[in-house]
């Protein structure tokens, strides 16, 4: 029996905050279990690691991407289709250098930190959302690409927007990956 299609929105702001008070719960466990806020980062991005690179088949299957032909191409269809798709969201985009391999997602609502104020007392290096960062760079690597994901600005430690910046660093080796036959 199929839902009626009027209550959709109520469900996905349900599943949404699920997930985002979830992923609370979870960052602080992480801080109980970890004293270095570098501990929680890396197993933060490691996570998300793992997430991008089965979350990548959703997506392409989903989305029904073509295949890009430009750094530049693959940041917008990142920033204009999976972070609409996945978060409700679309970061805009910025290109931080003349080779045009670094670029910059600026978030001006970042889900995550929905319901966050602050940053856990003495924790000023936490970088809360460290597993976007990681699902990032496990989806391009599965499609072949090595990036460079990190936290550049952050409105939880006071800069005024979140920027998660990618660099492209090569393209991985093809032949690496193919299936043998």
């Amino acid at each position: 029996m199929s839902r009626p299609a009027h209550r959709r929105p109520e469900y996905r702001k349900i599943n949404k905050d699920l997930f985002v008070l979830t992923y609370g719960a979870l960052v602080a466990q992480l801080c109980k279990d970890y004293e270095k806020d570098e501990d929680v980062n890396n197993y933060l991005d490691k996570m998300g690691y793992g997430i991008g690179t089965r979350l990548v088949e959703d997506f392409l299957a989903r989305s029904c991407v073509r295949r890009c032909h430009s750094y530049s191409e693959i940041t917008d269809i990142i920033a204009q289709v999976a972070f609409k798709t996945y978060l409700g969201i679309t970061p805009s985009v910025t290109c931080n250098n003349p080779s045009r391999t670094a670029f910059s997602l600026i978030l001006d609502k970042n889900p995550l930190v929905e319901f966050v104020e602050e940053l856990p007392a003495g924790r000023s290096s936490l970088c809360y959302c460290n597993l976007l960062c990681g699902i990032i760079r496990g989806a391009l690597e599965m499609v072949h690409l090595a990036a460079d994901v990190t936290f550049l600005q952050d409105k939880l430690k006071g800069d005024s927007v979140t920027e998660i910046g990618i660099t492209f660093l090569k393209k991985l080796d093809e032949k690496k990956y193919r299936r043998k036959k």
